[in-house]
């Protein structure tokens, strides 16, 4: 079974390996790949446990929105910003990102996460 805490993990380590190989085409994959998980909320998680018959309830979109929903579009806006389009000055960041969706992912704590929870969005 597929979790967000799984999700992380591979998300993370894949973002540093397409960071560290210079694959700017597969940036803009996990980019477009993270709005539309942030704006449908259809996981790729509760996507990959259908495909493997462990059925779960399909997210539903809501307002306020959900925590985990929220952090996609928080991810993704921050590698357009960062990855894409001002490159030379913050090439750190998406740095910073990856190695903290790791982070999240190892150990279950996922600061932005928390931080969104405590403005509003949904558990």
């Amino acid at each position: 079974m597929v979790t967000d805490r799984s999700y992380r993990v591979v998300l993370g380590a894949s973002l540093l390996a397409i960071l560290y190989f210079d694959l700017q085409s597969l940036l803009f994959a996990v980019i477009g790949i993270l709005y539309a998980e942030g704006l449908s909320n259809r996981r790729l998680p509760y996507v990959i446990n259908r495909l493997l018959r462990a059925e779960e309830p399909a997210p539903r979109i809501t307002f306020p929105p959900e925590a985990e929903q929220a952090w996609r579009l928080v991810v993704a806006t921050m590698l357009l910003l960062t990855g894409v389009l001002f490159v030379q000055n913050a090439w750190f960041l998406p740095w910073f990102l990856g190695f903290a969706i790791l982070g999240a992912g190892v150990s279950d704590i996922c600061p932005v996460v928390q931080l969104l929870r405590m403005a509003g969005c949904r558990s």
